[in-house]
């Protein structure tokens, strides 16, 4: 099986009152509560129908931006790493997911630089490497400590550049199989995916650029008509989910889980 798309389980949180404070980049309004939980319930039944484990976490008040939890956390095959976010109101997370990780991993190492930052989404996973994007969340030295990290557990680090004004390198792309990214043009455009199969979403819809492939599924937000028909032309098996809420606090598809096969 494919580790890259491929996976027996899932942690998801779920989201908080406190989300009305979560972080963003432009203010278009405050999610609302209920209808972020009602989009969050389908996101995990959809993960659900695959027949993976899905560990759904209690809310985390203090923390307002605690339901994206890919940003806390990088899951291998062979062991998980701890991040270290770059916004300093989301260091805690990282320390909460821990026991989770611990419980499931026999070996699970941390980020700890005090000088290094390096969050979830600006990591890109794939059959043959690792693709880490330099943000104003990930810097250089975060991605060092994570090539020293997984180096030894035989992964290859490249890293590459997130786009100007873009939170995340996961913002805009992700992983459709183990040879084919979903990207926006202003991503795939830099070259950083050489050697890939790239499928560039519609002008105008680069908010679809981070969907996921988990198992047999491609999950993607909901109201991106065009990509959808593009992803479902190549032969991926679609499926939309709301994401309005997530939205307004620059969230997407792969932000809400950590995904993996933990070993055996």
């Amino acid at each position: 099986m494919s580790f890259s798309i491929h996976f027996t389980h899932a942690i998801t949180r779920r989201p908080a009152a406190s989300i009305v404070r979560g972080l963003r980049a432009v203010d278009t309004g405050n999610p609302d509560l209920a209808l972020m939980q009602a989009h969050h319930d389908t996101y995990i039944a959809t993960l659900r129908e695959t027949g993976a484990t899905v560990i759904e976490l209690p809310p985390l008040e203090d923390f307002p931006d605690s339901v994206f939890v890919e940003d806390t956390a990088l899951c291998l095959p062979q062991g998980a790493v701890v991040m270290r976010p770059g916004a300093p109101s989301r260091l805690g997370e990282a320390a909460e997911m821990a026991p989770h990780l611990r419980a499931l991993y026999g070996q699970v190492v941390e980020i700890s630089g005090a000088g290094s930052f390096i969050e979830g989404g600006d990591i890109l996973v794939t059959e043959r490497e690792i693709l880490v994007g330099r943000s104003a969340r990930t810097n250089g030295a975060g991605i060092a400590e994570l090539t020293a990290l997984v180096t030894p557990w035989g992964h290859t680090v490249r890293e590459v550049h997130t786009p100007p004004g873009v939170l995340h390198f996961k913002t805009d792309c992700s992983l459709l199989d183990v040879d084919t990214v979903l990207s926006t043009r202003r991503l795939s455009a830099s070259g950083c995916f050489t050697g890939y199969r790239v499928i560039d979403v519609a002008e105008g819809e680069e908010a679809a650029a981070n969907t996921i492939r988990f198992n047999g599924l491609v999950l993607m937000p909901a109201g991106f008509p065009r990509t959808r028909d593009t992803i479902a032309a190549a032969g991926f098996d679609v499926r939309e989910i709301g994401n309005s809420e997530c939205a307004k606090l620059d969230g997407g598809m792969s932000c809400l889980s950590l995904r993996f096969t933990p070993p055996a």
